[in-house]
């Protein structure tokens, strides 16, 4: 991912970051508010550069710099995707298969099994891809599904396994439940896995993600972040909060609904994108 493509997705925060050596602290303040990182981390920051603004570059980074997390060599990789509702967690999934497939052979397994057509939408976008898709039927068991794909993808000796979960609202302890129940599942084929489990993040709600997520982490141990819909925020400076809150990775920006528009989270280009002119 180059500076110049991650600068084009942060839009109007740059341009407001731009300003900042020119700025007096006061002018500072306003702008860091404008960018959606909030009066918390505003504050935060503001005292940690002591009237010495050039200094807030490397402020952020220490911010957003979080331990990647790591992962078992053994395979499966095995990545479970979960998110609220709307934050386009099936999409995301597609675009990561698309990532993968690069790399190896992919398996896409349909635990989601709520939503009408859920299986479908997958499984074109499992077309797209070019890779396996493990398909569900609404109101099946979505632990046996993800038991069935895991066993598919041990036999057949398959890289990159990505699990796609039902949509939920962090407040349904039903449906946390049964994500924990995948997990357990997961863990009986692969003891150390899931690998990766990862939360979508709607970045254009900004900072009132941050309580769902909480819970998410706490409950299903979510050890890395998407944070989707980038390309429709110009505040894209709530990362700062939402990293400082969490202590979880961002791995991946969601910039556009095409299969190859997700890019990886780099923090060193992020922070020097936010004062390029």
């Amino acid at each position: 991912m180059s500076l110049t493509y991650l600068s084009r997705f942060l839009g109007k925060l740059s341009g407001i970051f731009s300003k900042e050596k020119k700025s007096d602290i006061s002018t500072l303040e306003q702008t860091l508010l404008e960018a959606d990182v909030g009066v918390k981390y505003t504050n935060f920051l503001l005292e940690k550069v002591n009237n010495n603004p050039e200094n807030l570059n490397k402020e952020i980074l220490k911010l957003v710099n979080i331990k990647m997390p790591d992962t078992n060599p053994a395979k499966p990789l095995i990545i479970l995707v979960c998110g609220v509702n709307g934050s386009g967690k099936t999409t995301t999934v597609a675009k990561l298969a698309y990532m993968y497939q690069k790399k190896g052979s992919v398996l896409l397994v349909s635990a989601d099994t709520y939503r009408d057509a859920a299986s479908q939408q997958l499984d074109i976008w499992a077309q797209k891809a070019g890779v396996e898709i493990v398909r569900s039927q609404k109101g099946q068991d979505a632990g046996a599904v993800v038991y069935d794909g895991l066993n598919k993808a041990m036999t057949k000796k398959i890289d990159t396994v990505l699990i796609d979960t039902a949509g939920r609202l962090h407040t349904r302890s039903d449906l946390m439940e049964e994500l924990k129940k995948i997990k357990r599942v997961v863990t009986k084929l692969k003891p150390s896995g899931p690998d990766l489990s990862l939360l979508t993040i709607d970045a254009t709600l900004g900072q009132n993600s941050i309580q769902q997520a909480k819970i998410f982490a706490q409950e299903l141990g979510i050890n890395g972040l998407i944070l989707t819909k980038f390309d429709g925020t110009a505040k894209g400076g709530a990362i700062i909060p939402i990293c400082a809150e969490l202590k979880i990775p961002v791995l991946y920006l969601g910039v556009g609904e095409k299969i190859e528009d997700l890019i990886e989270f780099k923090p060193e280009e992020f922070v020097a994108a936010l004062f390029t002119d």
